[in-house]
């Protein structure tokens, strides 16, 4: 498998020789606003531009929009993808969303698995935050809270777990003591609301994750991007030297890792 990190959460995964582009976020740097719910609102964003053009990053076979948060969807994938492409989502109320935005080949993902081609995807929980936390703050700002992952498995591949946005938690716990996967990507830039509490991974989840036995390569992705990350790059290969991490990789922008 190939996984190109493109910007942000914004991936394309090559798994089984089919191409799937996850979480298109495709406007320009500081096209919006920062997050007024998170910390640094005032910094605009995406702080960076794509590495590539646009027409390229859509030249994929299937979509998966883990939710639609506006730094995983945006008017600029709306425009740029074709209509007719197949588009995965985690639940009725997304897909509802994606058919207004006149997208006609949409699927949810099932718990149990879905089947395309020779692939077998399936949903998987998490946790955007401290539920308890976070979702009635979501709920304040009239911005949905659920968030999903997805497993890929093929007879041909190794098992990839996109974690999604998601902190460490029973659900991310449960994915992976079922599914044994080898790789997996998780969104790791901590970003943090105004209350202090982080949305999505950091090193402390990092480092349960690394508990795991069954992995061989953890990514990290969606990072240097959002107005509200707490943790950069910089921090992360700090903590992979301090405590030699070898199977922790951590590509910028436009990097391709082949697995």
């Amino acid at each position: 498998m190939e996984i190109t990190q493109v910007r942000n959460a914004t991936i394309i995964v090559n798994y089984n020789n089919i191409k799937f582009l996850v979480d298109p976020w495709l406007m320009p740097k500081d096209y919006m606003e920062g997050f007024e719910a998170g910390i640094n609102p005032h910094i605009r964003q995406p702080r960076v531009e794509l590495p590539f053009a646009i027409s390229d990053i859509v030249n994929v076979d299937a979509v998966i929009v883990t939710h639609v948060h506006p730094d995983h969807w945006d008017n600029f994938a709306k425009e740029a993808l074709d209509k007719d492409i197949k588009m995965f989502v985690q639940n009725e109320t997304d897909k509802i969303f994606m058919l207004n935005e006149g997208f006609n080949n949409v699927e949810i993902l099932d718990e149990n698995g879905t089947k395309f081609k020779d692939i077998t995807l399936y949903k998987t929980g998490t946790q955007h935050g401290k539920r308890e936390i976070i979702e009635p703050l979501c709920r304040s700002v009239n911005m949905p809270y659920d968030a999903m992952g997805v497993i890929f498995k093929s007879k041909e591949e190794k098992t990839l777990y996109l974690a999604g946005d998601t902190i460490w938690c029973e659900e991310v716990n449960t994915a992976i003591d079922k599914f044994k996967p080898e790789i997996i990507v998780v969104n790791a830039c901590a970003a943090t609301v105004f209350n202090g509490e982080h949305i999505i991974m950091g090193i402390e989840d990092i480092k349960e994750v690394l508990k795991k036995d069954c992995i061989e390569t953890l990514i990290a992705s969606h990072m240097d991007t959002v107005s509200h990350l707490s943790v950069t790059r910089e921090d992360l290969r700090k903590f992979k030297k301090d405590n030699n991490v070898a199977k922790l990789l951590i590509p910028d922008d436009g990097g391709k890792l082949t697995l």
